[in-house]
């Protein structure tokens, strides 16, 4: 499995230093912006996992560059970090940006790579609990398919225990069939 790729946006470069540098020895690609625009650019070149944002930033604000980035990558999880929190901002980020969590300024470092490692297990259990729903989506039209072709295939008969019943019937016509099919050994 390839690491797992970050992308930080904040203005400040002293702030996207120190995340890099908290992050130096965790399994983790990362990736930084000094601007909601040039997080942006990225985007177009590469998928990520997750997204920290600034909220208070030049030109783009952290909720219009997550709203953005969402439209434009469809990253299921985005953290805000900022330290300039209010009520009406922290709404609208979660309105707006559909952030997973929203972190202060400063942070203490072992609650925020405890936070980012739970947020990105979130985020393989979300990838993994898709892919398992497409899965079964197969697999039942297989059954509609199988049932479609040869009505009451799809049945099956228990005892009170729960145990399979088979026929003798259905059983000996399909161990005819095998013998047809395969020929005798």
């Amino acid at each position: 499995m390839s690491n797992l790729r970050i992308l930080i946006v904040d203005d400040e470069e002293n702030v996207l230093n120190a995340l890099k540098r908290l992050f130096r020895k965790e399994p983790y690609d990362i990736l930084t912006a000094i601007s909601g625009e040039e997080g942006l650019k990225i985007l177009d070149d590469h998928q990520v996992d997750l997204i920290i944002s600034d909220l208070k930033m030049p030109e783009m604000n952290g909720i219009e560059f997550l709203k953005r980035a969402k439209e434009k990558n469809s990253v299921p999880l985005r953290i805000m970090l900022t330290g300039h929190a209010d009520l009406k901002s922290i709404i609208e980020a979660i309105d707006h940006g559909e952030i997973y969590r929203f972190l202060l300024k400063p942070w203490n470092d072992e609650e925020l790579k405890m936070t980012i490692k739970q947020a990105l297990d979130y985020y393989h259990l979300w990838n993994e609990n898709r892919a398992l729903v497409k899965t079964v989506q197969k697999q039942s039209e297989v059954l509609q398919e199988l049932e479609r072709q040869s009505p009451g295939i799809s049945v099956v008969e228990r005892d009170e225990d729960g145990a399979i019943l088979l026929s003798e019937d259905g059983l000996n016509k399909t161990v005819e069939e095998l013998i047809q099919k395969y020929g005798e050994e």
